[in-house]
């Protein structure tokens, strides 16, 4: 069977996942949504320097709800429930990347809408959505007695080809108490606390308490960098973390590790001699640790053309949507659907 996807938004996450739709031997792009009035009316393959593919952009909700569409890879920078809402009730799927990974009451409606509509909302990605919760899960699956899970990402984010992201939302080049005040905190905990959560009731904690934190570093000297310079006592590197406790005993963290690179930081943080990389551990009987590179750019430059992390995460999601047309209706984490796996190359493909 081959189902049909509509993309919404273009990005840097949306023009991967419609390479990935193009490679997917099951899904058929049939309907674009985009975000410029500029970026509307156009063939989508001009939007990713391609050859005309024969669906049109449009930057209208209501087009998007009239296609016959079994799909919908959302992908916005920031996520509007309004939308998500509107798009099950028409009785197309969601994929997403930008939330509902495993979410508490604040879901409630949308899994009502979705089951009303029989149609499934998931949330997918990378980081969260994938190495802090899918990965844990997987790999506590060989240990018993589980007593500790941390999963890590260390990210140059230099790479991050969204410069009034990074400057403007992630505060950095910005003051320590702007970027401790800013969106940032709020925006990946809706998130990360997901991962976490999921993570530990999967493997059957008991009740936890949730302490996050955030820990800036500074520039000690001008850093050149893809938004200007960055000058001394302004924000150069952040590391948030949320870690759980039963009681006063530790048992799980999710952390991210930005820098921009590893020169006049202070404190002198740095990403040791394995570079930027995702880390997952759990202890138990036996413990194990794994260290998952790939995911980011060898370099700078490399990164701003195409980061391999936003290439994973979208076709995390693309790879996701067959299995989540399958599903039965509702809001559905890792822990409703069978392993996901990806596709052979088109050439390779039976």
């Amino acid at each position: 069977m081959v189902y049909r996807v509509v993309q919404w938004a273009t990005g840097e996450v949306g023009k991967a996942a419609i390479r990935a739709v193009q490679a997917h031997p099951e899904l058929q792009l049939v309907g674009c949504w985009v975000h410029s009035p500029q970026k509307t009316g156009v063939d989508i393959g001009e939007l990713i320097g391609q050859a005309p593919l024969g669906v049109t952009t449009t930057n209208s909700l209501e087009d998007i709800l009239a296609l016959d569409a079994d799909c919908v890879i959302y992908s916005p920078l920031l996520p509007n429930p309004s939308e998500v809402s509107a798009l099950l009730a028409s009785g197309k799927n969601v994929v997403t990347p930008v939330g509902w990974f495993y979410p508490d009451s604040s879901g409630v409606d949308l899994d009502a809408t979705a089951r009303q509509a029989g149609v499934t909302l998931h949330g997918t990605g990378i980081d969260p959505g994938g190495i802090t919760d899918l990965y844990p899960l997987i790999f506590s699956s060989m240990t018993s007695a589980v007593t500790y899970v941390r999963a890590e990402e260390y990210s140059d984010i230099r790479t991050y080809g969204a410069p009034d992201v990074i400057r403007h939302i992630m505060k950095f080049g910005g003051t320590p108490e702007e970027a401790i005040s800013g969106p940032m905190p709020k925006l990946l905990g809706g998130g990360f606390k997901q991962s976490l959560r999921m993570i530990l009731d999967g493997m059957g904690f008991a009740e936890v308490e949730i302490r996050p934190s955030l820990k800036v570093a500074v520039a000690t000297a001008d850093i050149d960098s893809p938004i200007g310079i960055i000058k001394p006592g302004c924000v150069a590197g952040q590391q948030f973390s949320w870690e759980a406790f039963v009681g006063d005993e530790a048992v799980a963290r999710i952390a991210v590790n930005w820098l921009m690179g590893e020169d006049h930081l202070e404190p002198t943080w740095s990403f040791g001699p394995t570079g930027p990389r995702y880390e997952v551990e759990v202890h138990g009987t036996p413990s194990s640790s794994c260290t998952i590179t790939g995911f980011h750019p060898h370099s700078v430059e490399a990164g701003l053309v195409a980061n391999e992390g936003v290439v994973a995460t979208a076709a995390h999601c693309v790879n996701s949507v067959p299995y989540v047309c399958r599903a039965e209706p509702g809001l559905k984490s890792y822990l409703d659907l069978p392993l996901i796996a990806g596709r052979a190359h088109p050439r390779l493909h039976r």
